[in-house]
């Protein structure tokens, strides 16, 4: 079993000695991060998604201009 030492000033977090890494225990906090972290995943899908509409309406709008030119030129 691994042996971990617990921070000094903080009562949830300990560290391991092999990594060096600090560890969250209070399983509350984590539920809280997993999720904050689901809901900026969605927002960040809502704004690339947003961010593809926006592309393939400037890109109709273009064409639109394009069409429109040709036909001004017959």
């Amino acid at each position: 079993m691994k042996e971990y030492f617990k921070v000094t000033g903080y009562d949830n977090f300990i560290r391991d000695p092999k990594t060096n890494s600090i560890i969250n225990t209070n399983m509350s906090n984590y539920k809280e991060y997993l999720i904050m972290k689901d809901i900026k995943s969605k927002e960040d899908q809502k704004v690339n998604l947003i961010e593809d509409e926006v592309i393939n309406i400037k890109n109709d709008i273009s064409e639109i201009k394009t069409l429109l030119k040709q036909l001004l030129k017959q």
